[in-house]
């Protein structure tokens, strides 16, 4: 079957500044990370209190709202744009239509007089099982948006072209930042990936997924676990402030469109 062709990328409007110095935006970002790992730091103790045996880092994660201080970070940015908190979908409304499957929850959904305008899809890992977990990202990221784009050229997304979003914060360790010997295959892999880290393979994913169109824009993020606030970008074309510049330019030109 031929791949979907997917829509063009608007520019973003040029004429409206972006709110938010980026001395402001790292302080910002510092607070999320914190606010990350003291997230998941007690989740995992308040399930050890009730006794449960989560194998691994899962009991972190059982509760589910480790990104919470990263989704409200992103929401601001959406108010700045001209958007109020009845057209901003978070936790609950987030459902939208799919090809493949009837629906599927994403963590951000921003609608205006029923006209989808950004989704954003948000997600995080720790170790120890980075090539495991590494595999179900991909995979989640490349069929969530695949699903995505050819539910939109069936038209059940409405005729506009949304914004849509991939953020990935991932574990700063001995594990994620050294090199992967690569698994054996019945062909060669490319070359790109040769002595190439877990982080590494992240950035690469994430790029390619911008550059095949399967997201309009995407943030990676890494940190060491702790509370400190430290965080890393591994290449610039995927930081955060690139990811919610795109976001603002995009939804500014939809509340322009609507003034006009």
């Amino acid at each position: 079957m031929p791949r979907p062709r997917r829509p063009r990328r608007r520019m973003p409007n040029s004429t409206v500044q972006f709110p938010l110095s980026k001395s402001d935006l790292d302080t910002a970002v510092r607070k999320a990370v914190a606010a990350y790992w003291r997230a998941r730091s007690g989740q995992a103790k308040r399930q050890s209190q009730r006794g449960g045996s989560d194998t691994g880092t899962r009991g972190e994660v059982t509760g589910g709202q480790h990104l919470n201080a990263f989704s409200e970070l992103i929401v601001d940015v959406v108010r700045l744009a001209g958007f109020t908190d009845s057209e901003i979908r978070l936790k609950s409304g987030v459902e939208l239509p799919g090809y493949f499957r009837p629906t599927k929850k994403w963590d951000i959904v921003v609608v205006r007089d029923g006209r989808l305008c950004a989704a954003i899809e948000m997600k995080s890992q720790v170790g120890p099982s980075f090539g495991n977990n590494f595999n179900n990202r991909s995979e989640e990221a490349i069929g969530s948006s695949t699903d995505f784009w050819v539910a939109y050229r069936e038209g059940v997304l409405g005729p506009h072209q949304p914004w849509v979003g991939y953020f990935l914060l991932v574990e700063e360790s001995d594990k994620s930042v050294s090199p992967v010997r690569m698994s054996r295959a019945v062909f060669e892999p490319m070359p790109i990936f040769n002595n190439t880290s877990y982080i590494d393979r992240y950035a690469i994913l994430c790029q390619r997924l911008v550059l095949e169109r399967n997201y309009t824009a995407a943030a990676l993020l890494t940190s060491p676990r702790g509370i400190s606030g430290a965080f890393r970008e591994p290449t610039s074309a995927l930081s955060f402030e690139h990811f919610v510049r795109s976001l603002f330019g995009h939804l500014v030109g939809v509340e322009g469109s609507r003034n006009a």
